[in-house]
């Protein structure tokens, strides 16, 4: 069994910054990308950014040079910075892992539960 669970979500006003963090635990052998998604009301749940096992990022055009992904290895964790957020980043951010499961030897994509980060004034 695996599990992703996210923290650090909140309202924040525009302009101010907020930190997600996604920790990974269960029986895990080894974790490949991770990354965070997001999904507004009434809208299609897309990519952020998302962070290689070796630090190679990448990131949607909309939250490039304001949010900044990183991750632990040690800790099995994928951060998000976000800076400088603003209305239309208003969602439930949601952490995904591929992750390959101790005795297993396939990576396969698990996900957290998501966390709603709100941005208003």
């Amino acid at each position: 069994q695996v599990q992703l669970v996210e923290s650090g979500g909140g309202l924040v006003q525009p302009g101010g910054s907020l930190r997600l963090s996604c920790a990974a635990s269960g029986r895990i052998a080894s974790v490949n990308a991770m990354g965070w998604y997001r999904q507004a009301p009434g809208k299609q749940r897309e990519s952020v950014a998302t962070i290689t096992s070796s630090g190679i990022t990448n990131y949607a055009d909309s939250v490039k040079g304001r949010f900044t992904i990183s991750r632990d290895n040690a800790k099995n964790t994928v951060y998000l910075q976000l800076n400088d957020p603003q209305p239309e980043d208003t969602a439930v951010y949601i952490c995904y892992a591929d992750i390959r499961a101790t005795g297993g030897r396939l990576y396969l994509p698990s996900w957290g539960q998501g966390t709603q980060v709100t941005v208003s004034s």
